[in-house]
C-alpha cells in the first residue's frame, strides 16, 4: 500500500470543490510511481464558486522527484492563472476533514472580511486507528490562504505556508492525520524522513544555508513559529539525550502516557525513536565532515542526493 490509495478519503472530505486529484498534472502512472518511491504526497486542493474546469501546469519536470513535486505542487500557485479560484487548501495524501470542519468552513468562508488571508486548522493524528489525544495535540496549522497571499516554505522538513499579506484566524475543528499504511511502512518512512530531518537540525546548528536566520521573522501561525523558535533550543541540546527528554516531556508531562499502550507506541517511535534516529545521522554526518559546512553539503550531495 502507498499513499495513492490514502487519495480517496482525502479528496471526498472536501465535497464541494472543483478539481481535486492533482494526477491531472502528471497523469496516473506518473503520480504513482512518485507516491511509491517518495512516499509522501501533498494534494491541493482550490476552492472554487462552481465546479468548473482547473488548468494545471503540466511536465516534462527537471530534476528529481522531490524537485518535481516542489514545481507542480508549491511554486505555481504564484504565477499560474486559475480560473475564479480564491482559496486554496492544502493536503497531505494521508489527511482529511472531518465532517464538522467542512461545515464551519462552508459557514465562515464566505463572511470572512477582507483582510484575513489564511486559516489555522487543528490537526489531531489518528496511529493505529486511535486518536491521540495527547502529548502535541493540537497541531495547529495554517492550512488555507486566499489565491496569491501564500506560499509553502522550501524546507527539507516542517514546512509551513507562510502568509506574503493580512492575517490568520483559527477555526475551532479539526482535520486528521490518519495513515492507513501498516507499522513497518511508519517505521520505513520515518527512516527517510531522518536524514532531511538531521539536516534541518545541522541546518540551524551551522548555518548551511541561512534560512533559519529568517525562522522568528515568518508569517506562519503563532503555534508553528513558536515551536520553530523551540526546535532551536532543541538543536542545541546534547545529542540522544534531547530525544529521551523530549520523549519524557511527551509522555509525562504532556499526558501521552493515558493513551494506553497505543499512545505509548505513538510517543515512543515518533517521540524517541525517531528522534534517536536523528541524532544518529547527525552524529554518522559529523563524524565523517566534523562542523566543516562545504563538506557536510558535499556529502549531502554524494550520498544522499540532498543539495542545499
Amino acid at each position: 500500500m502507498n499513499e495513492i490509495s490514502l487519495l480517496p478519503p482525502c479528496c471526498t472530505s472536501v465535497p464541494w470543490t472543483g478539481v481535486r486529484i492533482l494526477d491531472r498534472v502528471f497523469g496516473k502512472d506518473h503520480l504513482q510511481g512518485m507516491a511509491q518511491s517518495v512516499c509522501r504526497l501533498d494534494v491541493w486542493v482550490f476552492l472554487k464558486q462552481y465546479r468548473g474546469p482547473l488548468h494545471l501546469p503540466v511536465g516534462p519536470f527537471v530534476g528529481g522527484l522531490e524537485q518535481e513535486i516542489t514545481r507542480a505542487y508549491k511554486l505555481f500557485l504564484t504565477g499560474v492563472a486559475i480560473g475564479d479560484t480564491r482559496w486554496v487548501l492544502r493536503l497531505d495524501a494521508d489527511e482529511y476533514l472531518l465532517p464538522e470542519l467542512v461545515q464551519e468552513l462552508q459557514e465562515k468562508l464566505p463572511t470572512l472580511p477582507n483582510d484575513v488571508s489564511g486559516i489555522i486548522f487543528n490537526r489531531r493524528h489518528i496511529f493505529m486507528g486511535k486518536w491521540m489525544r495527547r502529548g502535541i495535540y493540537p497541531v495547529k496549522l495554517l492550512r488555507v490562504f486566499r489565491y496569491g497571499k501564500g506560499m509553502c516554505e522550501q524546507r527539507l522538513m516542517d514546512e509551513h505556508i507562510q502568509l506574503s499579506d493580512g492575517r490568520a484566524v483559527e477555526l475551532e475543528h479539526d482535520f486528521c492525520d490518519h495513515n492507513l499504511n501498516n507499522l513497518s511502512w511508519f517505521c520505513h518512512n520515518h527512516v527517510n524522513y531522518a536524514i532531511r530531518e538531521a539536516v534541518d537540525l545541522l541546518d540551524i546548528e551551522l548555518d548551511l544555508t541561512g534560512a533559519a536566520e529568517t525562522d522568528n521573522h515568518k508569517e506562519i501561525s503563532p503555534q508553528a513559529l513558536a515551536k520553530r523558535m523551540k526546535k532551536h533550543k532543541y538543536a542545541r541540546q546534547p545529542l540522544f539525550w534531547r530525544s529521551f527528554a523530549y520523549f519524557c516531556y511527551r509522555y509525562f508531562l504532556k499526558g501521552a502516557c493515558l493513551d494506553g499502550k497505543i499512545g505509548f507506541l505513538w510517543t515512543f517511535l515518533q517521540g524517541w525513536w525517531y528522534r534517536t534516529l536523528v541524532d544518529a545521522k547527525v552524529l554518522e554526518i559529523k563524524l565523517q565532515c566534523g562542523t566543516d559546512r562545504e563538506k557536510i553539503k558535499a556529502l549531502l550531495r554524494r550520498n544522499y542526493g540532498i543539495t542545499l
